[in-house]
C-alpha cells in the first residue's frame, strides 16, 4: 500500500507559540503562512495550525486505555507520525534534550502482540496533543491481536 502524507488542521492560542514549538523543539519547517495560520513539514506531514484562541483553550477529554499492566488515560483528541524503531528513539531523546514534559511515555504497549509499538505523547503550548510512535514490526501495525 502507498502511504499519502496526511494534513491535519488545528487551534492555537498564539501563531508565535506554535512557531517556536512545532518550528523550534520539533524542528519543523515552515511553509506557507498569513496572519491567521502558519504551516509546518512533520515528516512530510502537513500540519496548519490557525488561530482560534477560544477553541485552544478547551478542556480536551481523555480516554482509559490498556497500556501494559496498567491502565493510562490518554486525551482523545491528538495526532502524531509513526516512526521507525530509530527514528523513535532519537525523537525521544531529543525531545527529553529540549525538555519537553511527556504527558504519557516513553513506553512500550502491547509487547509480543501484533502491533507492538513504542510510544510517547506529549503537549504543544497551545493544548494540543502530539503522539510519536512506532511499530516493533511495522507489517502488524494493522493487524488484530493474536488469538482475537
Amino acid at each position: 500500500m502507498e502511504l499519502r502524507p496526511f494534513h491535519i488542521a488545528f487551534p492555537v492560542a498564539s501563531l508565535d507559540d506554535a512557531r517556536a514549538f512545532y518550528g523550534g523543539v520539533l524542528e519543523c519547517p515552515e511553509a506557507r503562512s498569513t496572519d491567521n495560520w502558519v504551516d509546518f513539514d512533520l515528516f512530510g506531514n502537513s500540519l496548519s495550525a490557525y488561530l482560534h484562541p477560544e477553541e485552544a483553550a478547551r478542556t480536551i477529554p481523555s480516554s482509559l486505555v490498556d497500556v501494559t499492566d496498567s491502565p493510562k488515560r490518554i486525551p482523545v483528541r491528538h495526532f502524531g507520525v509513526v516512526l521507525s524503531w530509530e527514528e523513535w528513539e532519537a525523537q525521544v531523546d531529543k525531545l527529553r534534550g529540549k525538555g519537553v514534559e511527556f504527558i504519557l511515555g516513553p513506553l512500550v504497549r502491547f509487547a509480543g502482540r501484533n502491533g507492538e509499538q513504542a510510544t510517547v505523547y506529549f503537549e504543544d503550548p497551545c493544548n494540543n496533543v502530539v503522539e510519536f510512535k512506532a511499530f516493533r514490526n511495522p507489517d502488524t501495525r494493522f493487524l488484530p491481536f493474536a488469538g482475537e
